[in-house]
């Protein structure tokens, strides 16, 4: 089954979605030479001209393009995962991987052509794809082995470039083992850190790489997410096609939607605050990915079920309110609005807003037929206006007190065969 599905995840890759390439030269002072990069634009790009999208480098970018983009692809297609803008390094074409991720055999840090191809990343790789293209605050960076190993060298600075770290099997610098875990406990910005193993690894590579996933158990950092994975009946190699998947599901765990899982652990437990709920999700979204994302009708609907199963209809106000903002000239608002009247028993103003969306734009499921019918089924629990004197209710009306007139009315003619408690009596004269 898995390998069913990385089978697809790479053929949606040129099927689902219609991905720019674009190959650039970019001249490096700080290399003393051109590089050539790939950079991949999402599907949207073109038409979402406000759009920021959060931008991945991947070094091994010769053959690291394909199987990231065709993972984020199909991650597209189920709104699991945003549109990422990628730029892959070329290091093989000649040679350049080992020169370029050259570290001191005594401290591990960069050294050589590797400190030249650190700053040229950081200092002009970057700078040049945030002057050209819209990326959102949002940086990921990704290798494997010898690259794998270079990228932690990111995390060494106070307030490192890169917000996530994808680490494949890496070759470790000297002493990376021991020095990564105490940064991670000392950094204080939102770090992603994902590294994958696997059971046919090189052995050597593994025993440090478990070395170092021990001490970064022990960090207490809450600004640390790290996830470790020793993918078992996988190569060196193959472990890759394993571990992209899950290590981008890992770092966008916040955009995903809400997921049958979410409501019944997080959201149908809560005694109220739902939609409350619902902002701080997508609030969350924009603070640790730099994304901005309408809310999904889908997490509408899922707020909108939690509100109904718990009775906190009340809510359906906020619920209409945040709809208007995110869905403006449609009629989620309405129906909601519709809701709250119906289930508080305000039968007159539930049909009104139902007629009223009705008038507005369809969206998702929710269409004109649908509003109408609502409407419809509950004017029949109205009263129905009848003829006069039908369907009305009998008022008693309290006795008057007669007062007598101040003059005298004319004399009545006597009732025929009226008993005489029967015959009228005339007022009795002024004196």
């Amino acid at each position: 089954m898995k390998r069913l599905l990385l089978v697809l995840i790479l053929c949606c890759a040129n099927t689902l979605f219609s991905q720019k390439r674009v190959t650039d030269t970019i001249t490096s002072a700080k290399l003393n030479e051109a590089r050539e990069i790939t950079i991949s634009l999402p599907p949207s790009y073109s038409k979402n001209t406000a759009q920021k999208y959060p931008l991945l480098v991947l070094l091994d970018g010769d053959f690291l393009l394909d199987p990231f983009q065709g993972a984020l692809n199909y991650g597209y297609y189920w709104d699991d995962l945003p549109e990422v803008i990628i730029v892959a390094i070329t290091q093989n074409k000649n040679n350049e991987r080992e020169a370029d991720c050259a570290t001191d055999a005594t401290n591990g840090l960069p050294d050589e052509k590797g400190e030249q191809f650190f700053e040229f990343i950081g200092m002009e790789l970057i700078p040049y794809i945030q002057k050209n293209y819209r990326i959102a605050p949002f940086k990921m960076i990704a290798g494997l082995d010898t690259t794998a190993g270079f990228l932690n060298c990111y995390l060494y600075k106070d307030n490192p470039v890169f917000d996530a770290y994808i680490s494949l099997s890496p070759e470790l610098p000297a002493g990376m083992e021991e020095q990564i875990p105490d940064r991670l406990s000392a950094i204080q910005k939102p770090i992603f850190y994902y590294q994958a193993t696997a059971d046919g690894d090189v052995k050597s590579m593994k025993t440090r790489i478990q070395a170092m996933d021990e001490g970064i158990k022990t960090v207490t950092n809450p600004m640390l997410n790290y996830l470790y994975e020793d993918f078992k009946g996988a190569s060196h190699y193959s472990l890759v096609l394993h571990a992209i998947p899950s290590a981008l599901y890992q770092i966008f765990s916040v955009y995903q939607p809400i997921s049958t899982t979410e409501f019944q652990e997080k959201i149908a437990p809560l005694t109220s605050g739902y939609v409350d709920y619902l902002i701080k999700k997508y609030d969350m979204l924009e603070k640790a990915l730099g994304l901005k994302v309408q809310i999904r009708l889908n997490d509408f609907k899922a707020i909108e079920a939690a509100i109904l199963k718990n009775k906190a209809y009340n809510e359906f106000d906020l619920l209409a309110q945040l709809a208007r903002k995110n869905y403006p000239k449609t009629m989620l608002a309405d129906y909601e609005m519709g809701q709250l009247y119906e289930k508080t028993g305000d039968i007159k103003r539930a049909v009104k807003s139902y007629q009223t969306a009705f008038q507005q734009q369809e969206v998702g499921d929710l269409t004109k037929d649908m509003m109408l019918e609502r409407a419809d089924e509950l004017k029949k629990s109205l009263p129905k206006p009848g003829k006069k004197g039908q369907n009305e209710p009998v008022v008693e009306e309290t006795p008057q007190t007669e007062v007598a007139p101040t003059d005298p009315p004319t004399e009545a003619a006597p009732v025929e065969n009226a008993t005489p408690a029967e015959t009228p009596t005339p007022t009795e004269e002024k004196k």
